[in-house]
């Protein structure tokens, strides 16, 4: 990608000042970046469901199928905290369009692929032209838009950002069952190629001021060693149960040791590749903290909840994309109007409304028993989508506030890094546990069963009545223990949410907001 980059900036000349723009110009600029985005952010879950038809027509196990996830996540991981440099270097609007065209070209590339280790290779090159796209994309927003209207530049940012991954399972299932897995990736091609449309024809010739900058080297291994075994150590941590696995333990120590050194190289060095300076400003501290671990709480709930329904419940993919769908419905209704009444509110009010809001969904959630009807389970996410709607935009704004323009790519770069970890952590640890309190309900549920017990010969006899043999009715038993197990596990995972956000919550007002910002 460097090397792209700086082909293009050799060819052009020095760019005109990226200032706010008006009018047309500036819908149309903000719906290409926003949907950018959006396609970046899609491609994050629309192959998920595909996996096991994928692995089947390239010939290999469905447990190989899943390196196709973690070859996406990995380089995007390391990516994202690289913006900031990149950007400086070669300026963001010429950076941002390189990305979405090899974005489009690596798609393609993935759905032509004619075996996996080339599909593997095609979708790490995606999954890095992927990091600027999502830091740039919130950067280059702020930058077009007018000062008074910022907030709702942000607010259409975090739209596509929560929109996206609930979409991406539905549209990848129903693609994949109807047309053929390919065009998950090839219908990046005309959305990707509008996109660069429009932005050569508002943005040509303008950009930021850029900077001959070195090489950080150390740094740039450094970053790629520690993001790289992270997400390797959480693909695959399920699979290999964990610590229990010699492979998990290597990466576990690999991971620490590399991002301490990251950390107190980069403090050090004159040019680093990640900007950790930023921490030292007490809003972005607090704010990218907030982010980091609120939004990979709520994500661990937008994960688990369908599996719970698809595995315990009964439900079908589709009607569990049903029951959630409200997650994302409430998103696209309510941030729009808060961007436009942002200026004149603490933010830090949206986000402990948010925030109180994910918990009351949570502690509600508690209360579901196994007959818990659809239209419950909808309400709920129907609470968690419009709570979200208060986070993230005004978290944002608040965490770059006071920022000078040309950091805000760095920053930009780092929290949504940080971010991505947050949610990779969250939804990689949560079903493991959910899985083994399940277990530990399980084993004081069957305590409980005994012959002496009169409710359990009771229930013993009506399936004995009901035509069952005694190895099926047990067999019911068994199954209706496990069942209740899961759903005393998804109670101590919801009040385990509820803790956390309260903790968020706390994060939240370290910030400290100055309305003049």
């Amino acid at each position: 990608m460097i090397r792209l980059v700086r082909r293009w900036s050799a060819l052009r000349p020095a760019p005109i000042p990226l200032e706010p723009l008006q009018g047309r110009a500036l819908v149309a600029v903000a719906i290409a970046i926003s949907t950018a985005n959006f396609m970046q952010t899609l491609d994050l879950t629309i192959a998920n469901v595909a996996v096991p038809t994928i692995a089947g027509d390239l010939g290999v196990s469905p447990d190989m199928g899943t390196w196709m996830l973690t070859s996406f996540a990995t380089p995007l991981a390391i990516t994202l905290p690289l913006t900031g440099w990149l950007a400086q270097r070669f300026g963001q609007v010429r950076l941002f369009c390189v990305s979405v065209a090899l974005f489009i070209a690596m798609s393609m590339l993935c759905g032509l692929a004619p075996t996996f280790g080339s599909l593997i290779v095609f979708r790490a090159l995606q999954g890095a032209a992927s990091g600027p796209l999502t830091a740039l994309s919130q950067a280059l927003l702020v930058a077009v838009f007018p000062s008074s209207r910022r907030n709702v530049a942000l607010a259409v940012w975090q739209t596509t950002t929560f929109i996206a991954p609930v979409l991406g399972p539905i549209a990848g299932g129903w693609i994949t069952d109807n047309i053929a897995w390919p065009w998950i990736f090839y219908i990046n091609a005309p959305t990707g190629a509008a996109v660069l449309v429009i932005l050569m024809r508002t943005l040509s010739g303008r950009d930021n001021p850029t900077r001959k900058l070195p090489v950080d080297t150390v740094g740039l291994v450094l970053l790629a060693l520690a993001f790289g075994s992270l997400q390797l150590m959480l693909d695959r941590g399920q699979n290999l149960d964990w610590f229990a696995s010699t492979s998990i333990q290597v990466l576990a120590a690999l991971c620490v040791v590399s991002l301490v050194a990251l950390v107190l190289w980069e403090l050090t060095e004159l040019h680093p590749i990640v900007d950790l300076k930023l921490f030292g400003q007490l809003n972005f501290s607090a704010g990218t903290i907030a982010v980091t671990v609120g939004f990979g709480v709520y994500y661990a709930a937008l994960v688990l909840v369908p599996l719970w329904l698809q595995t315990q419940q009964g439900y079908t993919a589709t009607w569990a994309g049903i029951a959630t769908a409200p997650l994302g419905i409430a998103g696209i209704v309510i941030a729009p109007l808060i961007g436009r009444i942002q200026h004149r509110v603490d933010p830090r009010w949206f986000a402990s409304l948010a925030l109180l809001g994910w918990g009351a969904a949570s502690l509600w959630r508690m209360s579901f028993d196994t007959d818990v009807p659809l239209a419950d389970i909808a309400a709920n996410s129907l609470l968690m989508g419009a709570a979200t709607a208060f986070f993230i935009t005004p978290l944002v704004s608040l965490s770059l506030a006071g920022l000078p323009r040309e950091r805000l790519p760095a920053a930009s770069g780092l929290q949504n890094a940080l971010r991505r970890i947050g949610t990779s952590v969250a939804t990689s640890l949560a079903p493991t546990y959910f899985e083994r309190r399940a277990r530990v309900h399980s084993t004081y549920l069957v305590e409980r069963l005994s012959p002496l017990d009169r409710a359990f010969v009771d229930w013993y006899e009506r399936l004995r009545h009901a035509g069952l043999s005694a190895d099926a009715a047990l067999a019911s038993m068994s199954k209706s223990v496990d069942v209740q197990a899961h759903m005393l596990a998804l109670d101590d995972f919801s009040q385990g949410c509820a803790v956390l956000f309260a903790a968020t919550l706390a994060a939240v007002w370290l910030a400290r907001y100055r309305r003049a910002s």
